[in-house]
This record gives C-alpha cells, structure tokens and sequence, in this order.
C-alpha cells in the first residue's frame, strides 16, 4: 500500500479544506514546490497534487507547477482541471507519473478509455468522490445517481487500473478513513484502490493495510498538523512509497 502524502494548491498555497470547502481553507505552506522536496526527503517517492483553481474551472492546469514537483524526484499524481486528452497529455509532458479525471471521467468514461488506450492504464486514475452514497462532481457541488461501485464496474472493463475513492464527508476532517467502503469498491470491482480523506493517526493507516485489498492512501492534514509522522506511516507494515501500485 503506497503513501501518497497530499499537496492541494489554491492560489499558490499548500491548503487543506473542509468538505471541499474552499471558504474553510487551512494554509500550510506557500512553497509547494519547497512542499513536495521535503516529503520526498522524509521517504515519499510519490505525492498527491492538486490544483484546486484548476479543479474548481478558475485555471487551467499549473504545467509549470506539476514540472517543479516532478523536478524534486517524486512521482507525481496530478488532478484538477483534466477534462480533455489534451490537458492530460499536456500535464504527462510537464512530469506527471499519473493524471486524475475526476468529473470528466464521471459524465464520459470513454474519456477514460482513451487515455488508458493512448497512456496507458498506470498513468490513469478516476476520483470516485461519495457523498452519502452517490458520486459527486463540479468541485462536489453536485451529486449524480451513480455510486463508486457501478461506476468502477464499469471503468474497469473500460480498461481502467486505478480509482482514488474519497468519501466527502470526511475529507480534511481527521474522522477516520473510508476502510470498510474502499475495501469493498476494490472486492467488486477488482480496481486498486487509493483512499482519501480521513487520515488521522498510524491507527487508520494500520487499518486500510490491514484489509489487503486497498492499494494506496493519500494523506493530508494528518501529516501538516503532525498528528502522523510519514515515517512511521511508510515503515508501517503493508506499506511503502516505492512502489508502483
């Protein structure tokens, strides 16, 4: 299980938000770049990045950004404003390991497909964000009558390896991850799994390795306020950040 240690840029900034609320911003950090080289100095060899103004339709996506990340050794996990094959392509070029398709994947998995054709399936990732049940898109302002497992079912026939799953509701608010859920998305539908959202203690990362089905974790406001040290959670059993999973 890989530890993706979160990077979530809004106007520059390291932040993380409440529920996706951009009103709830905690500032971390005004370096990402200085952000990304100190996790991988603590053993990361992949980060969660994230263009939040990208992600809410302010910006396009940050190529320069995702070129910096890259250029600090971390394998790069790109998401926010990937809506089209050019822009993934384009954030490929810049340095990212793997791109994100969050509401574009949702309204038109042939998205998906394509990219998985063109890319190839390690290089492609679908956010699969629930709240209460059924998947949310536009920045989590809307929710649709899909749920994470018909919709993973389907993106993996369509090629599809890997899915981030975050449950809304606990995003940012250290209340536990969604083991149980993603456990059971991965069972179904034979996807690997990233869960999101939650993270609050060596406990929780403990928990998700347990399971034997959840193939990586991206943490965020566990490790900015020091509630979890990336160490530890990297030498937890079932663990790691070099591997591709």
């Amino acid at each position: 299980m890989i530890v993706y240690p979160a990077i979530d840029v809004l106007e520059g900034m390291v932040v993380r938000l409440t529920r996706g609320d951009s009103s709830q911003a905690r500032v971390y950090s005004k370096d990402p770049v200085a952000t990304a080289a100190g996790w991988v100095l603590r053993g990361a060899s992949w980060i969660h990045l994230v263009s939040l103004d990208a992600a809410f339709g302010r910006a396009e996506a940050p190529l320069e950004l995702i070129r910096a990340a890259a250029s600090t050794g971390a394998k790069v996990q790109y998401g926010g404003g990937v809506r089209t094959e050019r822009a993934a392509c384009l954030a490929v070029e810049a340095g990212a390991s793997r791109i994100v398709l969050g509401t574009a994947a949702v309204a038109d998995p042939c998205l998906a497909t394509a990219l998985v054709k063109e890319l190839g399936s390690g290089m492609v990732a679908v956010a699969l964000d629930a709240r209460e049940g059924a998947l949310a898109v536009s920045g989590w302002r809307e929710t649709t009558a899909q749920t994470a497992v018909s919709l993973g079912g389907r993106l993996a026939d369509c090629g599809v390896r890997h899915v981030i799953y975050t449950e809304v509701e606990r995003d940012g608010c250290m209340s536990g991850p969604p083991t149980a859920a993603a456990a059971f998305l991965a069972e179904s539908t034979g996807l690997e799994v990233i869960a999101s959202g939650g993270v609050s203690s060596l406990e929780d990362i403990a928990g998700l390795a347990r399971t034997g089905r959840i193939a990586g974790v991206v943490v965020g406001r566990a490790l900015y306020e020091g509630a979890l040290d990336l160490a530890d959670a990297l030498g937890e059993p079932g663990t790691g950040g070099s591997a591709v999973c």
